[in-house]
């Protein structure tokens, strides 16, 4: 957390272009093998919707039910290493908005080729097997 506080700091005084904060801290993330906190059925209703799309690669909003749009990230690179590797994943949201607006940190991430999902509701920094 320090070092990310320290980036931001840096970014500030220096500008944007010199000093790129990492999002997640891979010293503190976490792996959970499954998922019971209240949101994952949340997560599991959005899996729902995007397999129905069939799980879109291409970054951007979609149309949803009731009139909203989500959005669909494109690929998701675990630069960070925190899932398997040697697959390929996408990220999508969780929760639908009016298209344009500000996204919020809930996201889900797929490996097309197994199916396999995790949610994530801290934007990377936690995963839970959905």
């Amino acid at each position: 957390m320090l070092a990310l506080l320290t980036a931001l700091v840096a970014a500030l005084l220096v500008g944007p272009s010199v000093v790129t904060p990492r999002l997640t801290d891979p010293a503190s993330a976490a792996v959970y093998g499954s998922c019971t906190m209240s949101r994952c059925a949340d997560a599991r209703t959005a899996r729902s919707g995007w397999s129905a799309k069939g799980f879109p690669t291409s970054r951007g909003w979609y149309s949803w039910s009731g009139g909203l749009s989500n959005f669909a990230g494109g690929q998701f690179y675990n630069y960070e290493g925190q899932l398997p590797a040697g697959a390929t994943y996408y990220e999508y949201d969780v929760y639908p908005r009016v298209s344009g607006a500000a996204r919020d940190a809930y996201r889900i991430v797929v490996n097309k080729s197994s199916g396999a999902t995790w949610f994530s509701p801290d934007h990377y920094a936690n995963f839970y097997r959905i």
